[in-house]
């Protein structure tokens, strides 16, 4: 893949595509090879982190969970898989030519990319979400900022992808975990946000937090709604039961939203509780991709090298002979 190396254009590789109306995309380019790659391990990791999410029972033989190691051990792994697709956006992509860039199947295109990088780092922040749940150390103000946070990855996730052909089962089917995800990340948010303005002295404060946590209660409804047309979409997919962040939030957001806007509303005049959601706080994100680099060129691949092994080669030869 060197500039000017021939070698770039020489063989043609294939590989099969899950989220494009083709079947398998064909390019005789070394760089759509390393695309391909990087994104391989991307869903190689995926896979790694979400059989590590998976309960398991314990030594005790108390009900299955998920360990705060085997949590931490994710976290990684996708900001890991989230390096892979940097790279892959940053450093590869720009490698392409224009005309091979339109031909590129869409599990490649930059908007796919993109949208998996940030997935990536939303799913990490969510399972950091759900270790603040279970730490009796973390502040409301604490698993806000994180609720926020992952809005604001799974919102660019969502305009990543909004646009692109994803029109097979797969496609449509991520499309829908976009969506779904990014709906869960709201009401999260709005939880918390409502929690925190339910804690201020003022009128003003108790009718914004009634409607924070009114806005909560609507996009979890609108979360389960979203989640059964995933399960729904083809290749048709089991509904689990809720774990991590959303089976805590399953209880508390119905139950505090019902008993703080009945309070709230006693206390004051319809007037004083806002009809519409005040804004979340807009906080920077902390998760980042790993620096991943791609390894240097082998020894092996220097022409020189090549053409000295070739030399030594006839050399042999002719002694030989």
């Amino acid at each position: 893949m060197k500039d000017g190396s021939q070698l770039q254009h020489k063989v043609q590789f294939v590989w099969v595509n899950q989220e494009d109306d083709a079947e398998e995309t064909a390019m005789s380019n070394a760089w759509y090879e390393v695309l391909s790659i990087l994104h391989l391990m991307a869903m190689l990791s995926f896979s790694q982190a979400n059989l590590l999410l998976l309960p398991r029972t314990s030594a005790d033989g108390y009900q299955p969970k998920v360990t705060e190691e085997s949590r931490r051990a994710s976290i990684d792994i996708f900001i890991k898989a989230a390096g892979y697709l940097d790279c892959a956006v940053r450093h590869v992509h720009p490698q392409l030519p224009t005309e091979l860039k339109r031909n590129l199947p869409v599990d490649l295109a930059e908007g796919v990319l993109r949208a998996l990088c940030l997935q990536a780092l939303g799913q990490g922040v969510d399972i950091q979400l759900g270790m603040a749940i279970d730490s009796t150390k973390a502040t409301l103000a604490v698993k806000r900022r994180l609720a926020c946070e992952m809005v604001k990855y799974w919102q660019q996730a969502q305009d990543n992808i909004m646009n692109l052909p994803l029109l097979n089962g797969w496609g449509e089917k991520h499309r829908l975990f976009v969506k779904w995800k990014y709906v869960e990340a709201k009401a999260a948010a709005y939880y918390y946000h409502g929690l925190i303005l339910d804690e201020g002295n003022t009128e003003k404060f108790h009718g914004m937090a009634v409607a924070a946590l009114q806005a909560a209660d609507e996009y979890f409804k609108e979360s389960k709604k979203a989640c059964d047309a995933f399960h729904a979409a083809p290749p048709l997919s089991r509904n689990p039961p809720l774990w991590g962040t959303m089976k805590y939030l399953s209880e508390k957001i119905p139950k505090d939203t019902s008993s703080k806007v009945r309070i709230n509303r006693d206390l004051y005049s319809h007037e004083k509780i806002m009809e519409t959601a005040p804004t979340l706080p807009d906080f920077a994100l902390a998760l980042k991709p790993d620096e991943y680099q791609l390894p240097p060129v082998d020894p092996s691949w220097n022409m020189e090298h090549m053409n000295k092994g070739q030399t030594g080669s006839n050399q042999l030869r002719n002694d030989r002979r």
